[in-house]
């Protein structure tokens, strides 16, 4: 596999309860970039994605992660090559019950054996990259949806990974928190130099951000491209997918302010 490629995905299949999600996905994630998947919902965007991670296994084909066949590793196998990763979830996933600082923390003192001290110096740094400094002692009910999503993206980067997974960051934000999580994206790749994978069926996100798009239509990759170039395609898929994303009514709440009673500013 070529130097230049991080993550592939090589005719990969994947059935739930019989029946097929993936029929056959080929995709080659270039490193230092970022890769956007497209797709509507129960596409199998993040079925994709999971493999990329390990938290699922392909029926078929085959999973290369920087070089390393990982097609059929086990759990162990996974536990050290993670720690390459860093894994931005759909609803963040914090855990409830702990504040922002131990959050932030919980990857660090799974992977590594720091002092106190050092762990609290990196989790600050990684609140400041996310424009959160100060906010280690609130719990996640004290944050806004936007600041929810941000402290995801800290804790992700905590072990500086060389590649960070992206699931629908922007889902549940109003316009102007889904520009700046599109804005920390970007910078975060720039400084960091990782390679990301964003998937979303955010058009704008989608087009602001990536070197590259791929779509994912009835199970496979249709279109794959750079961006500037797909932007403007009358591929039949991308237009269907589109034109479907364009017809869709506003979600439910999605007027409404990023301040609420009770939120901070997200």
């Amino acid at each position: 596999m070529s130097a230049e490629i991080a993550i592939e995905l090589r005719g990969v299949t994947k059935s739930f309860h019989g029946k097929a999600v993936l029929r056959g996905v080929d995709l080659a994630i270039r490193a230092g970039e970022t890769t956007v998947i497209l797709g509507g919902s129960g596409s199998g965007k993040s079925v994709c994605v999971k493999h990329m991670i390990g938290l699922l296994r392909a029926d078929a084909g085959e999973v290369h992660v920087l070089g390393r066949d990982v097609t059929r590793f086990s759990e162990r196998d996974w536990v050290a090559l993670r720690r390459d990763f860093g894994m931005v979830f759909q609803a963040s996933a914090l855990f409830d019950s702990l504040s922002v600082y131990e959050n932030i923390a919980y990857p660090i003192r799974q992977h590594e054996r720091w002092q106190e001290a050092r762990v609290a110096e990196r989790v600050a740094s990684c609140l400041a990259s996310v424009g959160l400094a100060g906010v280690e002692k609130l719990l996640p009910a004290e944050l806004s949806g936007g600041m929810r999503k941000r402290v995801g993206v800290a804790r992700a980067i905590a072990l500086t990974p060389k590649i960070i997974l992206y699931d629908e960051p922007t889902t549940g934000l109003d316009p102007a928190n889904s520009r700046r999580i599109g804005e920390l994206i970007q910078r975060l790749q720039r400084e960091l130099g990782a390679t990301s994978v964003v998937v979303t069926h955010d058009l704008e996100l989608a087009f602001a951000i990536a070197d590259r798009v791929a779509l994912l239509h009835e199970g496979r990759i249709a279109l794959e491209g750079p961006a500037s170039e797909l932007r403007g395609s009358s591929h039949p898929a991308l237009r269907e997918f589109i034109e479907g994303v364009e017809a869709q009514p506003p979600a439910i709440g999605a007027a409404r302010t990023a301040t609420q009673p009770g939120e901070r500013n997200g």
